[in-house]
């Protein structure tokens, strides 16, 4: 257990945010008609 312990140590953090900073709004997701045309006709080729 100690070895695997040890092992462990070697993996690096992941980084954690910090709670000060502020995050990036997304931007929003929209459906083009390039999109909606690609699914339209999703129904009857499956």
């Amino acid at each position: 257990m100690d070895e695997l312990i040890a092992d462990c140590r070697g993996i690096p953090r992941p980084e954690v945010p910090s709670a000060r900073r502020e995050h990036e709004a997304a931007t929003p997701w929209r459906v083009d008609d390039a999109c909606h045309a690609q699914v339209a006709e999703l129904d009857e080729y499956v």
